[in-house]
C-alpha cells in the first residue's frame, strides 16, 4: 500500500491538474483523484471519426488576458513547437438578417459593421471604454464598482442592439448566463481583461492539451470517486469505494455544489459560498460532416452568435474545422450547435434522438443543407456546465476570500465566479499557496518543509 499523500487532489480538471503541479514542485507529494475515466474535465476532447472533438469551446485570449494560463502553457514548454499554440482565424461573428457579420469583438468590427448600426458602434465603444477604465479585477469580482448589478442592468443605458445582438449573446453562449439573474461585475472583468478576439488563440492538439500534459507529470487515478471529505487534527479523510485516501491537506477542485455536498462540515463562510454558487447547465452537439460548411458569411470564421430574436434553442454555432485543420481530416468537417439557456433546460434530460432532431433543424437555417452532410453525432452534457455569478454569489464571496488556510481548500473557475480555464488556472495557484501556508503552520513530525515555487512563472 502506497504512503499517504501530503495532499490529496479530487477532480483532474485544468484547476485540480494545475493546483497538484504547483503543489509537486513545492516537494510535496501529491495524489489526483477523477472519478470520471480520463483527464480533463469540462475541457475534454475526444478523438473520433478521425476528428478531434472539444467537448467545449475554449480559446485564449493573449497573455495579457490569461496571464495564469500562458505562465503555465511557457512552463510546460507546450508553445515550444511553432504553430502549437496558434491564432483562431474569424474568431466570432454575429448573425443577422440573413447571414453571420465576421470582426465581431475586434476594432475592425467598429469600421465594418459586424452586424451593429453605426450608433450601436459608437455606444459599443463608449461602453467597452468605460469598463477598460473601471479599474476591474477578474479575480476579485465582489470588490467591483459594478456591484451586485446584473449583466442586464450594465447594458441597459446602451444602445439596444449592443444589448441583444452582442451582450446578451456573449453572457448565454460562452457562460450559459441569464442577463437578468447574472452579475455583472464578473462579465465586465473578463470582458475587459480578454481584449480584442482578434488574438484569441486555441490548442492545435486540442483543447486537452493543458490537461494531459500536466497529467504526464502527476500521480493521477482515473475511475476513483469520492464520496465524502473529513478533516480532523491528523490530516483529511477521503472516503471512497476504491479505498480511503488520507493526507496532511486536500484540494477539492470539483464544481462548487459538489464541493459542498463531499465537505458537509465545511466552516460557515466556505458554506455560504458553496451554496451561493450556482450553476448554469450546457448542451452541445457536434456534427462530424463528409465536407466542410459554414453559416452563411462566414466560410473561413469560426464561432457565430445567434441572437434569442433570431432563434430560441440555438445561442452559437462553431465550425470547428476552421479553429484548426488538425480538427478534421482533409475533405471533410466538423462543426458544433451550442444550445441556448432555453435550449438547454428543454433539452438537456431529453434522449439523444430529440436533441439531435430539435437542435439539427434549428441550424440548418443558419448552414443549409447540413443534415445531408451530417455523418456522425456527438452530444455533450454538462449539468454543472459553468459557474454562474449572482448577486447573492457576489455577497458571500468576500467572507470566503478572508478566511484563513485550512487543510481543505478549494480550486475550480468558480473561486473567482470566472468561468474559463484562467479563471480554473488562477484558483490553482491561489488554492496550492493555500495549503503550502497551512502545511508550514504545521509541519510534518519529519520536520519536511514546504516552500512556493519561486521562478519566472510565479503568478
Amino acid at each position: 500500500m502506497s504512503a499517504a499523500p501530503d495532499v490529496a487532489v479530487v477532480g483532474a480538471g485544468v484547476a485540480g491538474l494545475a493546483a497538484a503541479h504547483r503543489l509537486a514542485r513545492a516537494g510535496c507529494s501529491v495524489r489526483v483523484l477523477e472519478s470520471s475515466d480520463a483527464v480533463g474535465g469540462r475541457m475534454r476532447t475526444l478523438r473520433a471519426d478521425g476528428c478531434l472533438i472539444d467537448t467545449g469551446a475554449e480559446m485564449l485570449p493573449s497573455a495579457r488576458g490569461y496571464p495564469a494560463t500562458w505562465r503555465l502553457i511557457r512552463e510546460l514548454g507546450l508553445d515550444g513547437t511553432w504553430g502549437a499554440v496558434p491564432r483562431v482565424r474569424g474568431a466570432l461573428a454575429i448573425w443577422h438578417a440573413g447571414r453571420s457579420r465576421p470582426n465581431a469583438g475586434r476594432p475592425l468590427g467598429l469600421l465594418t459593421g459586424a452586424g451593429l448600426s453605426p450608433r450601436a458602434r459608437m455606444d459599443l465603444l463608449r461602453l467597452l471604454t468605460a469598463l477598460g477604465r473601471a479599474g476591474l479585477d477578474p479575480d476579485r469580482p465582489e470588490l467591483s464598482p459594478l456591484g451586485t448589478a446584473t449583466v442586464a442592468d450594465l447594458v441597459r443605458a446602451y444602445h439596444p442592439q449592443v444589448r441583444d445582438r452582442l451582450i446578451r449573446p456573449l453572457a448565454a453562449g460562452f457562460f450559459g448566463w441569464d442577463a437578468e439573474r447574472s452579475a455583472a461585475a464578473p462579465f465586465a472583468a473578463h470582458l475587459a481583461a480578454s481584449g480584442s478576439t482578434g488574438d484569441w488563440h486555441t490548442y492545435r492538439d486540442g483543447m486537452d492539451t493543458l490537461a494531459r500534459a500536466l497529467a504526464d507529470r502527476l500521480d493521477v487515478s482515473t475511475g476513483h470517486t469520492v464520496t465524502a471529505v473529513t478533516a480532523g487534527q491528523d490530516g483529511v479523510r477521503l472516503a471512497s469505494p476504491q479505498g480511503t485516501v488520507t493526507a496532511r491537506a486536500a484540494v477539492l477542485a470539483v464544481p462548487a455544489p459538489v464541493a459542498a455536498e463531499l465537505y458537509a462540515d465545511a466552516p460557515p463562510a466556505e458554506r455560504d459560498y458553496l451554496r451561493a454558487c450556482g450553476y448554469a447547465p450546457m448542451l452541445r452537439l457536434s456534427l462530424v460532416l463528409d465536407r466542410p460548411v459554414a453559416p452563411r458569411g462566414v466560410r473561413r470564421g469560426f464561432a457565430t452568435l445567434v441572437p434569442a430574436d433570431e432563434d430560441a434553442l440555438v445561442n452559437v454555432i462553431t465550425v470547428d474545422h476552421n479553429k484548426h485543420p488538425g480538427r478534421a481530416p482533409v475533405g471533410r468537417g466538423l462543426l458544433s450547435v451550442v444550445a441556448s439557456p432555453r435550449g438547454t433546460a428543454e433539452l438537456l434530460d431529453a434522449p439523444d434522438a430529440r436533441v439531435v432532431d430539435r437542435l439539427l433543424a434549428r441550424a440548418e437555417r443558419f448552414v443549409p443543407g447540413l443534415s445531408a452532410r451530417v455523418q456522425t453525432v456527438h452530444v455533450h452534457r454538462f449539468r454543472y456546465g459553468l459557474p454562474e455569478a449572482t448577486p447573492r454569489a457576489l455577497e458571500a464571496r468576500a467572507a470566503f476570500a478572508r478566511r484563513p488556510s485550512a487543510p481543505v481548500e478549494y480550486a475550480g473557475d468558480w473561486v473567482a465566479l470566472r468561468p474559463c480555464s484562467e479563471g480554473a488556472v488562477s484558483s490553482a495557484a491561489l488554492a496550492a499557496d493555500r495549503v503550502l501556508d497551512h502545511l508550514s503552520a504545521a509541519p510534518a513530525a519529519s520536520g519536511r518543509a514546504f516552500a512556493r515555487p519561486t521562478s519566472s512563472e510565479e503568478p
